[in-house]
């Protein structure tokens, strides 16, 4: 008499789709085991197993490096065990979309355990585990699983018997490993395709940190001084220290009549410890060449986009906002107008992580009306300093090393507060150089901008290509692809 599970694969077999005279397709129950269940004996308690956990499984590369290794009885129970040759596939959002699958191979003991969202599918001696793998990894495959997911919104699962259901173009065992053999030929050239592509991104963001290294150090542009020697002129061009003077003035002119208190003059840099600056250069603080400096709003913002944007530290990247991903507060929110951003301010993002901390950029006019958010701060510069310029240096070498050196820890998350950044040390240019180093660093970057286009593009190319090979290789009889 027939066991229940040898019936149901009698069944799936039966119901097998004849393609061609030689390319059958079988239901995946038919050809793996999914999920098997260790035999009595096959795992002791105090023997090693490798732990791989959902994220130690990269995206659609098929790589997995495992977590270590953990004892038998630690794992037994809540999580999912596999062993060398099986198939791992995520069955949860997002990562079943994203490719999370592997074949699990040079396990401890050939023995693993991992994540319960992890499907185990246990190869017969009619299907190759990698055949197998680059047919789980088809977006189109991966796509129709996620159309027939099951569960709450955010939480969505692959049915195990939707899975088992699915129907795999089943060569000769022979056939499949010249196929996964010829994939795996193309997957290599892409591969290094794609490396040469990653290089030139690195070399790219080196070349973007010497730009504006090399900017605040005065060695992008012919200073003023050097023009004016040039010029056979002595001594006749407005230096930092005179500029300062004049955005000093005009700060304390300014001040009067606008309910602040009394003046206070802004503290002057300690230079002791600062580097040496070019002929003509100053140091001055992000509070003597600011006439404001405050943190945005802490309201909860919303998705209702007739209202006004709110810029927050996500939407910083790169020395530049990103408004894809937006939130809103209403029109009539009692902060505006004065949380209202203008065009020239520039935006610290006083809190994230360690790495993060610091990010700033400069608001260009759009959207208007626009505001910011509370972890991030505004200062709003006075005639004379360019705020690129002090956005530059932030964002430079420079300023990162002057971040690490003020940043305090809080539960996990970097901070620098508004004193700390109007106390920072700027070197001050004359504001004809400020200009010719503004407009230079923007050339150069916008080149780097076009080249950083070029390489996604390719990288977009690299992924079409890859999912083209598997959707060719998978639905022919042979590798004549390769």
């Amino acid at each position: 008499m027939r066991t229940r599970s040898q019936r149901y694969a009698i069944r799936l077999v039966n119901t097998s789709v004849q393609l061609t005279d030689e390319l059958t397709t079988f239901p995946l129950g038919a050809v793996v085991d999914i999920n098997p269940r260790p035999s009595n004996g096959e795992l002791e308690d105090d023997s090693l197993a490798s732990f791989v956990p959902m994220k130690c499984v990269e995206e659609e590369s098929g790589r997995f490096e495992p977590l270590g290794d953990r004892k038998v009885a630690e794992v037994r129970k809540g999580y999912t065990p596999f062993r060398d040759g099986d198939v791992i596939f995520a069955k949860v959002t997002p990562c079943m979309e994203n490719g999370k699958a592997a074949v699990m191979k040079g396990l401890t003991n050939g023995v693993g355990f991992g994540s319960t969202e992890f499907f185990a599918l246990r190869p017969s001696a009619r299907i190759d585990a990698n055949y197998l793998l680059h047919f789980l990894l088809q977006r189109s495959f991966r796509q129709q699983a996620a159309r027939n997911m099951t569960g709450a919104v955010g939480l969505r699962r692959v049915p195990k018997s939707y899975l088992e259901q699915q129907q795999i173009p089943l060569p000769p065992i022979d056939q499949q490993q010249r196929i996964v053999a010829a994939i795996e030929k193309q997957f290599t050239r892409l591969e290094a395709g794609v490396a040469a592509l990653r290089r030139v991104q690195a070399n790219l963001k080196r070349y973007r940190a010497a730009v504006l290294k090399a900017a605040c150090e005065g060695r992008l542009v012919p200073t003023e001084a050097d023009l004016c020697k040039t010029r056979n002129q002595k001594g006749e061009f407005e230096t930092g220290e005179a500029l300062l003077a004049c955005i000093l003035t005009e700060r304390r002119a300014n001040w009067k009549g606008k309910g602040r208190g009394q003046y206070q003059e802004p503290a002057t840099p300690v230079t002791t410890q600062l580097g040496r600056l070019p002929e003509g250069w100053t140091w001055a603080t992000v509070e003597q060449l600011s006439t404001r400096v405050q943190y945005g709003s802490s309201e909860k913002t919303n998705g209702d986009s007739t209202g006004v944007p709110v810029l927050r530290m996500g939407n910083i990247q790169d020395g530049m906002f990103d408004f894809d991903s937006l939130k809103y507060l209403p029109n009539a929110h009692d902060e505006f107008p004065e949380l209202l951003l203008a065009k020239g301010d520039l935006l610290f993002n006083r809190t994230n992580s360690a790495e993060l901390v610091g990010k700033t950029a400069v608001f260009k006019g759009a959207p208007d009306p626009c505001s910011f958010a509370s972890y991030l701060i505004r200062v709003r510069f006075g005639e004379g300093c360019i705020p690129d310029f002090v956005s530059y240096f932030i964002n430079s070498i420079l300023g990162r090393a002057w971040i690490a050196g003020v940043v305090s820890q809080q539960v996990g998350q970097a901070n620098v507060n508004g004193t700390k950044l109007q106390a920072l040390a700027i070197p001050l240019p004359p504001f004809a150089e400020q200009q010719r180093i503004v407009a230079e660093v923007e050339r150069r970057l916008s080149v780097i901008e076009e080249v950083e286009a070029v390489i996604a593009a390719n990288l977009q190319r690299v992924d079409r290509l890859r999912q083209s090979i598997l959707k060719q290789a998978i639905s022919t009889t042979d590798a004549k692809f390769s």
